[in-house]
């Protein structure tokens, strides 16, 4: 500690408030480091060598990993955390995710009609709808899409800042405005209240279809 903070405390100072002796502390400066001083110095440069070539994005658990795989260097996980810490080395954290199947308390989810066959014969038999949200400068941006299981394509979509079931009524309202599908669709989702209160309306227009999957009937 007082040799970090020399510059800015005088020695003699810093000794008298730590109750350290002027002679011990210069008698240690001049002790050439251990040689755990050293491999440390030595760890150190190899861990921010790692950190700079994953952009700043590895921490302790990756960088201890590619120490031992890729290095052949056998250090403990916690030696490397309290050098990373002294480094001021930190990799980036997973961010806290968002829940975005969000079920009506009372109601029971309708029977699958897919049974998890996701491969139809033709376009325009199955779709697939889902919520993601993507981080942006001006906050959280929540994306609907459907997806025809048949051509992989997204027939369908629809950007919010909210997740109200208007977020996936639109997705919904282009994919049918744009194919046109005949009776008997199926369309599948996670069962999120939000894709059950779109598909009411959508099965209610379109009387003909033998229901929505996971929507009631």
């Amino acid at each position: 500690m007082i040799a970090a903070e020399r510059t800015n405390f005088p020695v003699a100072v810093m000794c008298r408030v730590l109750d350290v002796s002027r002679t011990g502390f210069h008698n240690w400066e001049r002790r050439a480091p251990s040689d755990r001083a050293l491999t440390d110095a030595w760890l150190t440069e190899r861990i921010k060598q790692i950190h700079d070539a994953s952009r700043g994005v590895y921490g302790v658990p990756r960088i201890h990993a590619e120490l031992r795989m890729e290095h052949d260097v056998r250090v403990g996980r916690k030696r490397v955390a309290r050098l990373m810490k002294a480094a001021g080395i930190s990799g980036v954290r997973p961010r806290k995710r968002f829940k975005t199947t969000i079920r009506i308390p009372g109601i029971t989810p309708a029977s699958d009609l897919v049974e998890r066959q996701f491969k139809p014969a033709a376009p325009n038999v199955l779709w697939v709808a889902d919520i993601t949200y993507l981080r942006t400068g001006e906050g959280w941006l929540y994306l609907a899409a459907v997806q025809d299981a048949y051509s992989r394509q997204i027939v369908g979509w629809s950007m919010a800042t909210h997740m109200r079931a208007s977020l996936v009524v639109d997705a919904l309202k282009m994919a049918l405005a744009r194919r046109r599908p005949d009776p008997g669709l199926i369309h599948h989702s996670d069962q999120g209240s939000q894709i059950r209160v779109a598909g009411v309306g959508s099965r209610r227009r379109r009387g003909g279809d033998r229901g929505l999957d996971g929507l009631p009937r």
